[in-house]
């Protein structure tokens, strides 16, 4: 018996596990293995392109496009009328590389007055807009 005889009156029962079955489980596993890798080693061959990983020398502009509390617009502190940001910012997006937009909101504005920077930006085709915050305390 697995644990002691019945026939036995000493009550005493093994308590140990017979480890011999485990191990034996675990070098079958270990030869499957061994045979298996190299089968395994056969991978699918691909030709991935090849890219230049020369640094970005023209770094792009940075603009600065506010809107002050009054909902005006300034372009690098220049101010201008909604049409003339929607025309200046549909020629910033024809160069290359295209400048990254930092809008800046005033506090008091009205919401709307910044996303209509933001969608004027979007629709002129500029990739790269960024919001600029204070963390003030």
């Amino acid at each position: 018996m697995a644990f002691g005889s019945l026939d036995n009156n000493d009550s005493n029962v093994m308590s140990e596990i017979n480890m011999t079955p485990l191990v034996d489980v675990m070098l079958v596993l270990l030869i499957i293995f061994i045979v298996t890798v190299p089968v395994m080693k056969h991978s699918l061959e691909i030709d991935l392109p090849k890219v230049s990983t020369a640094p970005q020398l023209d770094k792009p502009d940075v603009v600065k496009l506010s809107v002050d509390a009054k909902g005006g617009y300034r372009i690098n502190n220049v101010p201008v009328s909604d049409e003339a940001m929607k025309k200046e910012l549909a020629e910033m997006a024809t160069n290359h590389p295209q400048p990254v937009v930092h809008i800046y909101g005033d506090k008091q504005v009205v919401y709307e007055r910044v996303i209509g920077a933001m969608a004027a930006a979007n629709k002129a085709g500029i990739e790269k807009v960024g919001f600029v915050t204070d963390p003030g305390n």
